[in-house]
């Protein structure tokens, strides 16, 4: 009888739902069974800012370090936590459908996010989100916030803030999209290189496992993220820097190609760089890594550390 696979984890509500909805996957397409095994990453156990963890990697490194010590045979990451340089001796062996990439606000009394008064207070731990919202002008006042989804929802139903920004995508899998008040518009705010998307790694020698977990694959999901990681990497732009990207399959005069959105920011919001491009879904690394050297020949890279712009609010 072949062992079951074992599948890490983080242990939130969110990780385990995320790699049981995996590990369905594996069991329907795969025939094997598997069973989760939690594993404790950095950013699970501090409180500390993920910008001063170093972003990238935090809720990662364990679950790798796990897999290259045969402790686990595949493990489950956000695909936006994962860093876009590769790691030796680990495979991406799938990026599963994506669940809705955008942004979402969880406020109290349903509002919206311009029906928020100026001077609320709104949480959110991503420099993504801050500079986004700061740009929008609306005189909210931006608070750092850690914590699960639970967590962070509770703090604006005990008053502590006036409203959250999380991903649409974690309230989804949660069974919570009765708690969104208002789901962002990409125009408004672009979320982070590769939101919604699961990433699915085990071992690169195990290449039978390698090959067999392909089968859970996306093709239009794997080209969307590998573009917007693209533009990440050439950016230079860890997750924690004022950077927001998108791309989408759709219908091309000659059939489908790859749109691509992204934008960068200085801190406050108050310059940006946004651009845009399309190109054919074969070609979604280049068509990245294009969009990204425009924006650079723009100043992209000056923006992300760009002095105060100071914004006046209505």
């Amino acid at each position: 009888m072949t062992a079951p696979l074992r599948l890490g984890t983080r242990a939130s509500a969110l990780a385990t739902t995320q790699s049981g909805l995996v590990a369905d996957l594996i069991r329907e397409h795969l025939g094997r069974e598997v069973e989760l095994v939690e594993v404790s990453t950095e950013g699970d156990r501090t409180a500390a800012p993920l910008a001063t963890l170093g972003g990238t990697g935090v809720f990662v490194s364990a679950l790798r370090d796990a897999l290259l010590a045969g402790e686990v045979d595949v493990a489950v990451h956000s695909l936006k936590d994962i860093p876009t340089t590769p790691a030796d001796g680990i495979a991406l062996a799938a990026v599963p459908q994506r669940e809705d990439p955008r942004d979402a606000v969880v406020a109290r009394d349903g509002l919206t996010l311009g029906e928020l008064p100026v001077g609320s207070r709104l949480g959110t731990g991503s420099p993504r989100r801050v500079s986004q919202l700061e740009a929008l002008g609306l005189g909210l006042e931006i608070e750092g916030i850690r914590g699960n989804v639970d967590t962070r929802i509770r703090k604006v139903r005990d008053g502590s803030y006036d409203a959250v920004v999380l991903a649409r995508a974690g309230l989804a899998r949660l069974g919570r999209l009765d708690e969104i008040t208002e789901v962002l518009d990409p125009l408004q705010m672009l979320p982070a290189p590769g939101q919604g998307a699961l990433a699915v790694e085990c071992r690169s020698g195990d290449t039978d496992l390698v090959a067999a977990l392909g089968r859970l694959d996306d093709a239009p999901t794997r080209a969307a993220v590998t573009a917007e990681r693209a533009v990440l990497n050439t950016l230079e732009a860890g997750c924690s820097a004022p950077l927001g990207a998108l791309a989408e399959v759709v219908e091309g005069e000659d059939g489908e190609e790859l749109w691509l959105r992204a934008v960068a920011l200085s801190e406050d919001g108050g310059l940006s760089v946004r651009m845009s491009a399309t190109g054919p879904v074969t070609e979604a690394e280049q068509l990245g890594r294009r969009l990204a050297s425009d924006m650079l020949d723009d100043g992209a890279a000056d923006l992300m550390h760009a002095p105060p712009v100071r914004n006046t609010h209505a």
